[in-house]
């Protein structure tokens, strides 16, 4: 966790108005997350927070690149990503308001915001649904044997004999 603590951001110290910040994010921040899609990656969070008397206005920008393991081949590989988020934070003094997905709720008595879960959120949310190292084969990063071994046990497969009944509705198909 002490790898997490420079996304611990005070904020009881900082004048009303817009205060930037930078980060850069790698394997150390990802190692904190015991079930994180993405286990390293090079990225560069610029952060933007607007303080205002009743909340905390919070614009990320995190561009560069994370590591992921191919869907097909299991290589990992590099990906491009680069996205905008925003977070609003309100001071309440009240435990009855309800934190939603836009707007979290911060007590008067806190005096910093921790950042990493949001960001761990966003950069996870970016990652495709499916993972490709590009045109498979064909790719400095894809992995060429793990490809050959599919190609052989799939053709194994199409080499044993089919269920008689199977049989029987393919040559229906074909007629």
């Amino acid at each position: 966790m002490k790898s997490l603590q420079p996304y611990c951001i005070p904020f009881t110290g900082l004048k009303l108005g817009k205060h930037e910040f930078s980060f850069t994010i790698d394997k150390t921040f990802f190692d904190e997350f015991e079930y994180s899609l993405v286990k390293n990656g090079k990225l560069k969070l610029e952060l933007e927070l607007d303080r205002q008397e009743t909340m905390l206005i919070l614009n990320f920008h995190v561009k560069g690149e994370i590591f992921l393991n191919c869907d097909v081949c299991l290589a990992q590989y590099p990906t491009e990503i680069d996205f905008k988020e925003r977070q609003i934070a309100k001071f309440s003094e009240k435990d009855l308001e309800e934190e939603t997905e836009e707007i979290m709720i911060l007590h008067k008595a806190d005096h910093e915001i921790n950042i990493s879960n949001l960001v761990y959120e966003y950069i996870n949310l970016s990652v495709p649904y499916i993972n490709r190292c590009g045109d498979t084969g064909n790719t400095q990063w894809c992995d060429k044997e793990m490809i050959e071994k599919l190609h052989n046990l799939s053709k194994n497969e199409d080499q044993k004999s089919l269920d008689p009944r199977w049989e029987a509705l393919n040559k229906i198909k074909n007629n």
